[in-house]
Formats: structure tokens, sequence, C-alpha cells
């Protein structure tokens, strides 16, 4: 990717507070108009990358560039240029939506009249007109999380900043939300950096993911990249009805399997590189030893499966995770107070 044609740039960014590093030498770029996702387990860096990235924490060591603002010496640019939707929702419950967003308008120097004309279409974008001069504090969960979407793109940012949009919402809110965010990724070129928990969401939405563990980026790719990155990315998964001994031993010693085992209801599970052009070798050869195949089914690994090879773990919040977080949320702090 040309650096021309980034939205993002990061180069052999550092942060450390005292003797812990939270993101060590980091480097990737951002295409405009990409989807891109952040994952990784809590404490992995994730925040304290996206906390430089808009200009909360300077950078230990290493360069980024935001729009083309380094995130260091051009705070006010970057600032100017970007949206942020933080985790937490913060719209104000005691206004209406329509002012939620008139009032993040003035902050960023809007004319009343541009104000309106981008709150009447975002209102409209986000399917919450008909309810904006209504008081926040009677919305939904997930209506709040689409106000606060459109309140973070009243001025038109180049770069949009998504940190778990879509966490503690219901299974109906989330889907409406993806609706929303692929409307936008439909209709505007805006660039999308999202950081998530759900592997589902990343992957229905972003272009390429970034894996990221321990303060470094472990992979990076397309969905479907990173499935190819693994070795025995499919699975097949065979019922047979004799055999069971003779056949385990005939696969074992196939070309290009990579692990033979059984499952809990006594399948025979392969683990596998190219899996669809190997299955008809392995059904000649079952047949040849009198193997009765019962059932057989070809699966591609999931996102799941991908970020425990690269990470050892699951996406999930574990004590030594939530050690990390507390960590970094003191050095958040202490940050503060010397800044």
């Amino acid at each position: 990717m040309e650096s021309n044609s980034a939205a993002i740039q990061v180069r052999q960014l550092t942060k450390r507070f005292g003797r812990f590093t939270a993101v060590d030498q980091v480097s990737f770029e951002v295409g405009r108009g990409e989807f891109f996702g952040l994952l990784g387990p809590n404490g992995a860096g994730k925040t304290t990358l996206i906390r430089m990235l808009t200009t909360l924490l300077l950078p230990t060591s290493g360069a980024a560039l935001v729009n083309g603002y380094d995130v260091a010496h051009q705070q006010r640019q970057v600032r100017e240029s970007i949206g942020v939707i933080p985790q937490a929702l913060t719209s104000d419950l005691e206004l209406t939506g329509w002012q939620n967003i008139d009032v993040y308008g003035e902050y960023y120097g809007l004319s009343r009249r541009e104000r309106h004309r981008r709150a009447e279409f975002l209102l409209e974008m986000v399917g919450i007109k008909e309810r904006a001069r209504e008081m926040v504090k009677t919305y939904s969960g997930g209506m709040r999380r689409r106000l606060e979407i459109a309140r973070g793109l009243i001025h038109s940012p180049r770069v949009l900043f998504l940190d778990e949009p879509t966490i503690g919402l219901d299974p109906q809110a989330r889907r409406a939300v993806w609706e929303l965010l692929a409307r936008l990724r439909r209709e505007t070129d805006i660039t999308i950096s999202l950081t998530t928990h759900y592997m589902d969401e990343a992957e229905q939405l972003c272009d390429r993911i970034a894996i990221v563990d321990a303060g470094k980026v472990a992979a990076i790719g397309s969905p479907e990249q990173l499935k190819r990155m693994v070795p025995g990315s499919d699975r097949i998964t065979l019922e047979i009805s004799d055999g069971m001994t003779e056949a385990m031993a005939m696969l074992r010693a196939q070309p290009h399997v990579l692990s033979v085992a059984r499952d809990d209801d006594g399948a025979i599970v392969i683990s596998a590189d190219d899996g669809a052009h190997l299955m008809p070798a392995i059904l000649g050869r079952l047949e040849a030893i009198g193997a009765g195949v019962k059932a057989m089914r070809i699966d591609r690994i999931s996102l799941e499966d991908v970020f425990i090879s690269f990470t050892g773990r699951h996406l999930r919040e574990d004590r030594a995770a939530a050690d990390a977080d507390a960590t970094l949320r003191a050095a958040f702090t202490a940050a503060g107070r010397s800044r």
C-alpha cells in the first residue's frame, strides 16, 4: 500500500509506562476508505494504540500520521479531522437527540445552518429522525449508539474511530449498528477503525484485521488471508460405520493432512490444507479399505481459531488481562496528571 493512499500510517510506534511497554514498535498502514479492525485480548495494547492515534497519549517513540497529520506535533489538525465513538455511551440524557448533535456541531465551529443541515441528514441516515426531538433518556441502548455515531460524524471527519460500538447491545440492536456501518462504507469514502471483541463483527465488517497481542501486531490481513496463514486451515469431518482404526491410520499417512483426531461424537476430524482437493482422494481410499462413509463435511477454520493460533488464548477477559487493564488505567491516570 502506497503511503499517499494511507489514511493512517504507523511507524515503529511505541508507548512505555515506566518499565511496562504497552505498545512495542508497531507498524502498519490503513488505506483511505478502508474498514480496518483491531482484535486482541484485554491488555494487548489496543486501547493504548488508539489513544495515541487520537492524540490522547503521546508516543514514547516512533511516529504516526492520521490524515497526513502527525499525532504528536499536529494534534489540533488530527482532532479536527477524526471522529471518535468511545465504548461508553456519552450522550446527554437530559437533552434531545437533536440537541446532542447540535451542541457537538457547535463545538466544532459549524455554522447554525450547516449544523442543522448535517443533523437532518445524519438523523435520517441512522434511523432516529422521528424521535430526534425526544429526550435521550427515553432511547434504547441501540438508539443511543446510533445517535452517538451520528454525533461523531457531524463535522464530516475523514477517519472514524469506533471502540466496541455494539458491546452490551441485544442482537437486533447490534444488527442495526452493523447495517449503519455498512451503509457508511457504501455511501461515503470515510476510513473506519474498529476495535471489537466480537469475531463475527470483525469478519462481517472489516476489509482487513490486525491481531494485537502483548503490544505487537501478531498478524494482519483480510479475514480470508488470516485464515490461510494458519496451517491446516480446513477441517474435514467424517462419520464412518466400519474400520475406524484402519481408517485413521490411512488418513494420517495422506499428504497435506496435518492431524487426525476424533471429536466428542466419535467422528473423525482431519486438519488439512486445501481440503476441497483432498476430499475426493480421501473418499477413494476409504472406499478401498471398506470403511463405510455415512457423512462428510468440510469447514474453514473460524476467525476465533485464527486468533487462538496467533495469541494462544480466547478473546475473553481473564485474570491476567484484567490485571493488565488495571495497570494501564493507573498509567493513563499518571500520564494525564503529568501533562
